[in-house]
């Protein structure tokens, strides 16, 4: 994970840049392996690089994927979920597994990211026939309709939203909460979770902005959970250890009228 401040958008002032006919080796996908509650392990391919960090298996999608798993009869049940920014696209794997009616699985789009979430999807035998998880390319902030068309029934809306580890990106917050604003349900039960961990510490205060954004925008925040890791993802990184090896959820949901 990238550490300084100045990473926040991916830079790092170009001091070390290669020449510029230099060309690294391309990597290759890697496999993470997520074992369920019930005992199953689950195989997922991750890209061999990207700048979207789709490369790793984070820590709050594992967690959320549990989280998901100790409560799917009143999440998943029959409800029609989206996940933005899904990298692998475990919690998305999960749900579909567990008896949503329909999931859409995005992420950037980027050819390799969505293409990657199909192979998942592809090799995934606990997933049911015929398949309720579709891939979309999306950029945060842009238009719903594309992602709300491929609902079944004419249903309008998601009853559940899945944000894993995604609030590092501090400039793209406006963007994320408008998506939250267009595609969530504001029928009795429906929500978006936001499980996150602040591998940068020092920027900790940046990430929580994104739950006063969603309060000015109209929405109800409430901390739901917290679970501290056995250990940090990047143990080089700097930082409180405790902070970097923990996981917060988030529940957002429009006000009751």
């Amino acid at each position: 994970m990238s550490t300084s401040d100045d990473d926040e958008n991916g830079l790092d002032g170009g001091l070390f840049n290669e020449p510029a006919d230099f060309y690294e080796p391309e990597k290759q996908p890697t496999f993470a392996s997520h074992r369920l509650t019930k005992g199953d392990e689950l195989t997922l391919r991750l890209v061999g690089h990207n700048p979207l960090w789709g490369h790793h298996l984070w820590n709050a999608g594992r967690t959320l994927a549990t989280y998901l798993e100790d409560n799917a009869s009143t999440l998943l049940q029959g409800k029609c979920v989206l996940e933005l920014g899904a990298g692998a696209g475990l919690p998305s794997i999960v749900c579909a597994m567990l008896g949503a009616k329909q999931v859409i699985v995005t992420d950037y789009p980027d050819a390799d990211l969505i293409e990657n979430l199909q192979y998942n999807i592809d090799h995934c035998s606990q997933l049911p026939q015929p398949r309720n998880i579709i891939t979309n390319g999306f950029l945060w902030g842009a238009d719903t309709i594309p992602l709300i068309a491929r609902l079944p029934d004419s249903i309008e809306s998601f009853d559940l939203l899945i944000l894993a580890d995604l609030l590092f990106n501090h400039s793209e917050h406006a963007k994320l909460l408008a998506t939250v604003q267009k595609t969530l349900s504001r029928e009795t039960g429906a929500q978006a979770l936001v499980f996150f961990t602040p591998y940068r510490p020092w920027l900790l205060q940046k990430d929580l902005a994104f739950f006063d954004l969603v309060r000015s925008g109209g929405l109800e925040v409430e901390k739901i959970f917290e679970h501290v890791m056995e250990k940090v993802m990047f143990e080089e990184d700097p930082g409180d250890e405790l902070l970097r090896r923990t996981v917060f959820g988030y529940r957002l949901t429009w006000p009751k009228s």
